[in-house]
């Protein structure tokens, strides 16, 4: 798979079948999308290419400044490629694509991508003030020589709410681990490399990797979950604290995974860690004894609830 930073980067030997979207998340909806278009272009000795935008258009229009994102754009391309997309193309979102008119902006498509197939959802729009819906987009195609392909978008339980990463983000900042996993088709996932906190948790006997998680990623409500971490080709079952540290008196969120039958240093590091599920929220403690003991009990539950997901 290859990864380019903008449409100019992109050179191709061949036509190919193109999407475009935010995709963040990469969830189950967009897999559907994913799917059909390597399907497409592979049986017609085509090239799968993915157009996506960074930063996120929300970001830009609306000035979010909250973790927004469900993956980072390495990520999400990594998760693309897997799936068997040839080119990820994450173009800058700025002023200019924000005004762009969507027969320029298709134009481009052609002339880089050499497109010839472009499959969107059925409520897809694209350019200036959002003027190139699915039937502006046909006609123009006429022109351009490429059609169109709208398809159905994916529903919760078959027929419920359609699945965008606007209801993740909000599963996820309720905590709702497995509803979250349900919609994403996965496990939601950090990155980040492992950096020296304050060593409390060494102190107490239950050491923590300290993750530097990139600052725009969105994190799971504060508290402490059961999920894995991945260490190059090991995977190891954690317990991770997502929050302040109340009964350290904390202000700052960290994500502290402790890895159970673990012992080693691995600052600098880089640690994959999913959620599994949620066992608690955070909470202060009256002292360092009820922290423990309850660490204890976090620990165990963990160790038994992600041996029940292996056998499963």
């Amino acid at each position: 798979m290859q990864h380019v930073a903008s449409l100019a980067d992109v050179q191709v030997d061949k036509s190919s079948v193109v999407t475009i979207g935010v995709f963040d998340g990469v969830h189950r909806g967009h897999q559907s999308l994913i799917k059909r278009i390597v399907e497409t272009a592979h049986q017609a000795n085509r090239l799968a290419v993915v157009l996506t935008f960074h930063p996120h258009p929300d970001v830009v229009l609306r000035d979010v400044q909250s973790r927004y994102y469900l993956t980072t754009p390495d990520y999400r391309a990594r998760l693309l490629g897997d799936m068997g997309v040839d080119i990820v193309v994450t173009h800058p979102f700025d002023e200019t694509i924000r005004s762009i008119r969507a027969a320029d902006f298709v134009n481009k498509l052609v002339k880089h991508l050499h497109m010839k197939d472009l499959w969107v959802g059925q409520d897809f729009t694209l350019g200036y003030k959002r003027e190139g819906n699915v039937d502006l987009l046909r006609q123009i195609g006429v022109e351009l020589g490429y059609i169109v392909s709208p398809i159905e978008l994916v529903t919760q339980n078959n027929g419920g709410d359609t699945i965008t990463s606007t209801i993740i983000r909000e599963l996820l900042e309720n905590g709702n681990i497995e509803a979250t996993s349900e919609l994403l088709g996965r496990s939601y996932c950090v990155e980040g490399a492992v950096v020296e906190g304050d060593k409390r948790g060494r102190t107490i006997g239950f050491p923590t990797a300290n993750m530097a998680v990139w600052e725009q990623q969105a994190l799971p409500a504060n508290g402490v979950y059961a999920g894995w971490a991945m260490l190059g080709d090991e995977r190891f079952m954690a317990v991770t604290n997502v929050g302040v540290r109340p009964t350290f008196d904390g202000t700052t969120i960290t994500i502290e995974p402790h890895l159970l039958d673990f012992d080693r240093d691995i600052y600098g590091e880089i640690l994959s860690l999913t959620f599994e599920t949620r066992l608690r929220s955070e909470q202060k403690f009256e002292g360092i004894d009820a922290l423990k003991a309850q660490l204890h009990r976090d620990i165990a539950q963990g160790r038994d609830l992600l041996a029940q997901k292996e056998a499963n």
